[in-house]
């Protein structure tokens, strides 16, 4: 579309006003345990037209997509109108009453804000590099907790907030709707304890630590707890969040890096500590992909984890049979998946996984497991959606309770 900073058609013109009141309703039902079939949804983010070439024609990189927000803000509002306009699923569509910013650092944010130096490579998202090495494993300990606003990419969210509630202020539009100013920054989250000492530290050398020197892992995540709990209480407080939430969700990927005796030695109690000064009791959630599923009992169980957000791979027959019917799975077939031009693998699956009894109780979200990727085929997404609407209705509905999702 002309004065767009990717490829896009002008599809302006397509009419989803019955696809919206349907699936507002299908949300509503599904809240109420009402819903005559599961949701189907595809996690993205701007990745995907940044790392598609079909889209990215003129090369745009992420190190200038990160250094500056007006470049930021276009790349995120016209995703969200690839997502509205050609992204199958039960989500709105259409021209919104009003665009929504974001800030988006990847998953290198945490990381740099403790420290660690930042690689941008061409065609790639960035990533960091481990700052703790044998030689220097204390030393985050002996500089002390950062300064939650200090530090490059921080210091950075903080101007472009402010720009952009500058430039909402002064009418800012897109498509002829209004734009509204950041609300979130992901400094107010994190990714994970355990993912951010693998981050600091390197997986390796973390999980050799693990043997030969379990208490500096003790001290390395105690420390990560208390600087990533006064930075999101910090930030919670300036962007005008509550510091308890009802459904909060966490994230820590690479717990599946441990052991089932490791997960509750090392990690779940600060887990425990987390949720209890973040979440209330209701709802609460968890994003883990990877292999992670056999710390999934434990973590219902200890932490009060009523909804899991997963990735691949995933046992849904084992899931459901293992933590019953009322608690919330999002999943389902790997990403790889949808790369291909042909869809009979992504259907084959999509039954496979439908059918393995993870419909019981209806408390199901299908997406793909977990996050789509750029190259992504359009048409094998929808024909996944159409499978999915059709083998994901339910025999019997589920109680008519309120239930939450994350």
């Amino acid at each position: 579309m002309e004065g767009f900073l990717f490829d896009l058609p002008d599809l302006r013109n397509a009419e989803f006003q019955r696809h919206n009141e349907e699936s507002a309703a299908l949300w509503q039902a599904f809240q109420d345990g009402a819903h005559p079939r599961i949701p189907i949804r595809f996690n993205t983010n701007p990745r995907m037209l940044m790392l598609d070439p079909r889209h990215n024609t003129r090369r745009l990189q992420y190190e200038e997509y990160m250094g500056d927000a007006d470049i930021m803000a276009e790349a995120g509002l016209e995703h969200q109108y690839w997502r509205r306009f050609l992204l199958p699923g039960d989500h709105e569509k259409g021209l919104p009453e009003a665009w929504t910013l974001g800030i988006d650092f990847e998953n290198c944010y945490d990381a740099a804000w403790f420290g660690c130096p930042m690689w941008q490579r061409p065609d790639q998202v960035p990533d960091t590099e481990p700052i703790l090495n044998s030689d220097n494993k204390r030393m985050l300990f002996d500089r002390g907790i950062p300064d939650p606003f200090a530090g490059a990419l921080a210091e950075r969210a903080l101007r472009f907030i402010e720009h952009c509630r500058t430039k909402c202020a002064r009418g800012w539009t897109f498509l002829g709707r209004p734009v509204q100013p950041p609300d979130w920054a992901p400094f107010a989250g994190n990714d994970g304890l355990f993912t951010i000492a693998s981050s600091l530290r390197g997986p390796t050398e973390l999980c050799l630590d693990l043997l030969e020197d379990p208490e500096y892992v003790h001290e390395l995540l105690r420390f990560i707890l208390c600087a990533v709990t006064a930075r999101m209480t910090a930030w919670r407080e300036l962007l005008g969040k509550p510091g308890r939430q009802d459904g909060f969700c966490a994230a820590d990927d690479s717990i599946q890096l441990l052991s089932q005796a490791q997960y509750r030695e090392f990690v779940l109690p600060l887990h425990r500590q987390y949720y209890d000064t973040f979440a209330t009791e209701k709802d609460r959630a968890i994003h883990l992909c990877g292999d992670a599923q056999r710390h999934f009992g434990v973590i219902r169980d200890e932490l009060g984890v009523s909804a899991f957000d997963t990735g691949f791979p995933i046992d849904f027959a084992a899931f459901r049979r293992d933590l019953g019917p009322d608690t919330l799975i999002c999943g389902g077939p790997k990403i790889s998946y949808f790369l291909t031009d042909d869809p009979a693998p992504v259907l084959a699956e999509t039954e496979r996984i439908l059918r393995s009894g993870v419909l019981e109780g209806g408390r199901f979200i299908l997406q793909e497991g977990n996050n789509l990727p750029p190259g992504a085929r359009l048409p094998v997404c929808q024909a996944f959606y159409e499978a999915g609407q059709r083998l994901g209705k339910l025999r019997r509905r589920a109680a008519g309770k309120e239930r939450g999702m994350p």
